[in-house]
């Protein structure tokens, strides 16, 4: 029996890499961008004169001087990174390797070499604060909104005119309308909140203890050089720090074991603070210790005092407790999700409109979302010129002084009252706030928003206000392709009739 043959696919034949030279490798450099790229896109999209002008004005106000990176590559390489969710060096090495991303951030050619240093990233977030940053995502949005009203004011022109109406003068001058009035309330808002965790090792009394301890003891040895003293003071680091191990070591310890440890941690600290006290009153501060360091001093002087607090008085909570003697700004925030009971970093007020983001408020301190409704409202107000007529908003926000504040207004409050549900047509139905809700986990599973790189507290803002602007571009960008797309056919269809080629409808439309 004769055996059936197979075909094989075929296969690619290594090629050592003595045999890939450069030169005879392949590039589509010679050729034009594609205009349906993302980046070419965004870029055509976005109002860059009017940003890099808010970017400039921040140049006089900052401490770093002037700086040698124009405006556009800094709030370029802010929207890269925040869309792709890059750390600071993969944002420089993108913009090295990718022709798109430089056609982005306003060259006019390929450039092979690194645009600038990656420590520069930090310079552009302190220079691109949240409220820079919040203006900047008003007016892409209201450019953008101008944009399609011009487009659509167009089309209906053109409507119009193709009419083939004969309208006499006395036709013409007959019984005018009246132009509508504006409304007083208009669209509808969805509001709600979430936290933004900062990306901080999860805080323990003993951990920050045990940290400060270290911190103390590396001021001792630094400030004994500078001292008249002939012998260096006892600290017990060694035997501090096995018994900090002891129990950090431990998988399950008691909690009378770790009530221990802490008390012995408090000890060691407590008498390291009195030798750098005394040190201090020797020397001088300005004399012996940094800026830097002070401020260390201070953290650790009041994170002993709130530690003690708590020892003393058996709780696990304190007003401004600190959690990171790096990011003294960080708060623990209660939120009761059965994941992460205490979430760590800042609480976010956001509003969406028509599937626009807003960030309507922030802060390091956990508060209650209620108290900021009006604020939202108010918000909103601002940037249209008229009150919502319906506002969406959790079971939280349904206080009585909101709801005064609302029907003041005439603002219909669609959410589940708390109490007894007194009025079943006023609740949002299943799926009426998932929109926002979805913003939250596009801005965490996505862009980076649920860890927070950022050091310091305005430039973690800044990132926070970035990832908000970023989900604003992705949005847009959509709706403009889509309405580039209905242009383009009405185009086709019209020009079709008229006798016209694909070439004229390429032309018109900017494409050539």
């Amino acid at each position: 029996m004769a055996k059936s043959s197979k075909t094989r696919a075929s296969r690619l034949k290594y090629v050592s890499t003595t045999h890939v030279l450069i030169p005879g490798f392949e590039t589509p450099f010679d050729q034009n961008l594609d205009p349906t790229n993302r980046w070419v896109i965004l870029a055509n999209k976005i109002p860059w004169d009017k940003l890099v002008k808010i970017y400039e004005n921040q140049l006089g106000k900052s401490n770093f001087g002037a700086s040698k990176i124009n405006g556009r590559i800094a709030i370029g390489s802010v929207i890269i990174k925040h869309l792709n969710n890059l750390s600071d060096r993969d944002v420089v090495a993108q913009l090295q390797e990718n022709v798109y991303m430089q056609y982005f951030v306003g060259l006019s050619s390929f450039c092979n070499a690194p645009l600038y240093d990656p420590s520069l990233l930090v310079e552009f977030r302190h220079r691109l604060g949240i409220e820079e940053l919040k203006e900047i995502n008003e007016i892409i949005v209201s450019n953008w909104v101008m944009a399609n009203e011009s487009n659509q004011s167009k089309d209906e022109n053109k409507d119009k005119n193709s009419l083939d109406w004969d309208q006499s003068d006395e036709s013409k001058g007959g019984d005018e309308k009246e132009p509508p009035k504006d409304e007083e309330l208009k669209g509808s808002l969805i509001i709600d909140a979430t936290a933004v965790p900062q990306d901080i090792a999860y805080p323990t009394d003993l951990n920050l203890l045990s940290e400060a301890r270290e911190i103390l003891e590396s001021l001792i040895d630094h400030m004994y050089e500078k001292s008249s003293d002939q012998s260096k003071p006892r600290t017990y680091r060694e035997i501090a720090h096995k018994e900090y191990l002891k129990v950090a070591q431990n998988r399950n310890p008691s909690r009378k074991t770790i009530r221990t440890a802490i008390k012995k941690q408090l000890q060691y600290v407590s008498r390291n603070l009195k030798i750098v006290n005394r040190y201090m009153d020797e020397l001088g501060i300005s004399g012996i210790l940094t800026p830097k360091l002070h401020n260390y001093f201070l953290r650790i002087t009041t994170l002993y005092d709130q530690q003690l607090e708590m020892y003393n008085l058996k709780k696990h909570s304190v007003e401004n407790r600190i959690v990171s003697l790096h990011q003294p700004h960080v708060r623990p925030i209660v939120r009761g999700k059965r994941t992460a009971n205490v979430e760590f970093g800042a609480k976010i007020q956001v509003g969406l409109v028509e599937g626009i983001s807003y960030l309507d408020y922030l802060s390091w301190d956990a508060y209650n979302e209620g108290q900021y409704l009006q604020h939202s409202v108010e918000e909103y107000k601002r940037r249209t010129g008229y009150y919502p007529s319906e506002l969406l908003a959790d079971k939280i926000y349904c206080t009585r002084a909101n709801r005064a504040f609302l029907k003041q207004k005439g603002i219909r409050l669609k959410a589940k009252p708390l109490g007894r549900p007194s009025a079943l047509q006023n609740h949002v139905s299943p799926g009426e706030r998932n929109p926002i809700e979805g913003k939250f986990g596009q801005a965490k599973t996505a862009y980076g928003l649920q860890r927070v790189k950022a050091r310091l507290s305005n430039t973690s803002a800044s990132w926070i206000a970035g990832i908000i602007l970023v989900l604003n571009l992705v949005k847009l960008a959509g709706l403009s392709a889509y309405c580039l797309i209905l242009t383009f056919i009405k185009n086709v269809t019209s020009n079709k009739e008229n006798g016209n080629g694909f070439n004229q409808v390429f032309l018109q439309n900017g494409v050539a």
